[in-house]
């Protein structure tokens, strides 16, 4: 791998680039070389071995992408309006906010290096292959009026490569931005990494939602990290159950009082799919809020992990931080990971954390089959009550209703 790297580092680069935009680069592949792939060696990778899940599921990796930016037949979500950014092969292809008026949303393109310290070889790889940090700027006061959708799509020519993308947003004071990733591709045997950026100022509101929903036997990797001003709120909610594997993290910094941030989350897995959620809740200011629940329904030999943190700081005092996570098997094979922790170092804060996995009631199941159910109509009907319990904390009415429908949950 270290020689297929350094091969590919050398004709993507090396004579594209200004010596010090290379230099930075240089130092990007020479940390990712020491580290490499992620083992069970590191402690948030305990449960899910990315450098032996590529090896199984993939081999070996290309890690440069040269093929084209086409893909016929794209299929859009088309049950209402929306904004669009298209990635194509990682790439942007195309950035669409047609609905919004367009002197308040800003896009640079610029090929700006950013150098981040985090203790995350696959943001180093990120940062060494990723080009351009495209950086979309909402403007203060101004709330987008239609959702933005982020499609990504890789064309039959893509198989076995390594491809990674990176977005930032800023959202000035008191603007807002409704934001729904969705993976709905055919593609095979990639390892897709993503990385983005969200800082938010004070009054900001963000809605992301994240959409794994179209089998494939992808290997994806993305990393959400969202800054937090006086009274900004996040809420994340992730649907994970298409892709071969697949891990969300989440790290969100809460830094000024008032501010509060919201994950949560649904697998549903079949098969072998083996996917994770990594939160991290940093509560750096007083009287800031934090809400996370986690609900996973797992079949076959399908594996989910949840791994959640609440840290607060010794001045972040009148913290409300709040973890949850529970699991349904609904066969021996399957198998759930939980690794609920709080950090605390302040005295005045009201946290707790919790975790239950465990079969479905028989006893409700009985109960509802004496009510004329089948008993897959009574597991169904368990299992529809038991998730909806996590979608219908979804805020926005119109996504909430779209989860249902992907969900098979609309009446």
């Amino acid at each position: 791998m270290e020689n297929r790297i350094k091969l590919d580092f050398d004709k993507t680069f090396k004579e594209a680039l200004p010596k010090e935009e290379l230099d930075i680069k240089q130092k990007y592949l020479n940390n990712f070389l020491k580290d490499g792939f992620p083992s069970k060696k590191k402690e948030s990778w305990k449960f899910s071995d990315l450098n032996q899940i590529i090896s199984k599921n993939i081999g070996e990796l290309n890690f440069y992408n040269n093929f084209s930016n086409k893909t016929d037949n794209l299929s859009f979500i088309n049950k209402f309006e929306h904004n669009k950014i298209i990635f194509v092969n990682g790439k942007i292809e195309n950035i669409d906010f047609n609905f919004e008026d367009k002197n308040k949303i800003n896009i640079s393109n610029g090929k700006k290096i950013n150098i981040r310290s985090e203790n995350n070889s696959l943001l180093t790889l990120n940062n060494m292959f990723n080009e351009n940090n495209c950086l979309i700027t909402v403007k203060s006061n101004y709330k987008l009026k239609r959702p933005l959708i982020i499609y990504h799509f890789i064309n039959n020519e893509v198989k076995s490569t390594n491809i990674n993308l990176q977005l930032n947003f800023l959202l000035e004071a008191n603007s807002s931005l409704k934001l729904i990733d969705v993976f709905n591709d055919k593609s095979q045997k990639n390892f897709i990494n993503i990385f983005y950026n969200f800082d938010l100022k004070k009054d900001a509101i963000l809605k992301n939602f994240k959409v794994d929903s179209g089998e494939n036997n992808n290997v994806q990797y993305s990393y959400n990290n969202i800054e937090q001003d006086t009274n900004s709120i996040s809420e994340t909610f992730i649907l994970s159950r298409g892709s071969k594997f697949i891990k969300n993290e989440i790290n969100c910094n809460l830094k000024e009082k008032f501010s509060s941030a919201f994950v949560n989350g649904v697998f549903s897995l079949i098969g072998e799919n083996h996917h994770e959620i990594r939160s991290q809740i940093n509560h750096l200011s007083e009287n800031t809020k934090s809400y996370q629940l986690i609900k996973s329904v797992m079949s076959d030999k399908s594996k989910s992990v949840y791994q959640g943190k609440i840290y607060v700081d010794k001045i972040a005092q009148k913290t409300d931080g709040y973890q949850l996570s529970k699991a349904i098997l609904l066969n021996d094979e399957t198998e759930f990971n939980a690794k609920p922790e709080l950090e605390i170092y302040a005295d005045d804060v009201k946290c707790s954390h919790g975790s239950a996995s465990g079969n479905l009631n028989e006893n409700s199941i009985f109960y509802l089959r004496s009510r004329g159910l089948t008993y897959d109509e009574a597991k169904k009907l368990l299992i529809k009550g038991f998730l909806l319990d996590v979608i219908e904390k979804i805020t926005d009415n119109e996504i909430k209703e779209f989860i249902k429908e992907i969900m098979g949950f609309k009446e």
